[in-house]
């Protein structure tokens, strides 16, 4: 790797960390945008995995004060069902189809919702819960974006942010837990890759911290604001590429 990559994949992982801190979401894409030029896409996922599980472990601990089991159980749930359905759907779907159409889904509910200052919120039950956890973990067995549709789904419940968070990151990690183990037992795990983490764990632990601590400053308007310009953002990152406008 030259010494340019180098300072991009650095850059990157700082970048998504601030982003990981600020939101608990898309530090994946934020950091697979920039990575992918310079890497290849199976160091990308190890990467995004490993840094991942540390980013939302921390970040879980944080706002450990939140959690429910009561409110996870059916988003875990369902996604231990749809997680592995996902994996095996690899076979037969073209992942760049269910992208793009998870791409579209994004920048639309994005738009809607900026246009629409007054989200109107979602009551729900166990079995409701479930299916969202399903297709949640369904959507992230295809696409390795296993948080899109949880939080989607927590902002249209209308939640204060750090209930939020409370559900989208703890049901995160199991799904990274589960697709970390898997890349142990089949030794996809390079000696490269391990050398990258090491270099971007210093970088990746200050974004988060920067974030978090912005993060306290946000108040739920804000907090949603945000999101929603993140679900665009990912959109656009998800749809140009599946559209081969973006090589």
């Amino acid at each position: 790797m030259s010494d340019a990559h180098l300072w991009l994949y650095l850059f990157a992982t700082l970048v998504g960390g601030l982003i990981s801190g600020l939101t608990g979401f898309a530090m994946g894409v934020v950091m697979a945008s920039m990575w992918l030029h310079i890497i290849s896409p199976l160091q990308t996922a190890t990467l995004i995995l490993c840094f991942g599980f540390i980013t939302l472990s921390h970040a879980i601990w944080t706002l450990r004060h939140a959690l429910s089991w009561k409110t996870l159980a059916p988003y875990i749930y369902g996604g231990m069902v749809g997680a592995p359905l996902g994996v095996i759907l690899l076979t037969h779907v073209n992942p760049d189809v269910v992208r793009l159409c998870v791409g579209l889904l994004l920048v639309t509910y994005a738009l809607l919702n900026l246009l629409k200052p007054k989200l109107a919120t979602l009551q729900s039950g166990f079995a409701v819960d479930f299916f969202v956890g399903m297709v949640n973990g369904l959507v992230g067995g295809l696409t390795g974006l296993t948080g899109i549709i949880i939080a989607i789904w927590c902002q249209m419940r209308g939640w204060p942010k750090d209930t939020q968070r409370m559900v989208f990151q703890p049901v995160n990690l199991m799904a990274i837990v589960f697709a970390a183990g898997s890349l142990a037992v089949t030794g996809s795990i390079a000696f490269e890759t391990i050398q990258l983490f090491l270099y971007g764990l210093p970088l990746v632990v200050l974004g988060q911290w920067i974030g978090l601590k912005y993060y306290g400053k946000l108040n739920d308007a804000a907090f949603r604001k945000l999101l929603l310009w993140l679900f665009l953002l990912t959109g656009i990152a998800l749809v140009l590429p599946s559209l081969g406008l973006l090589k």
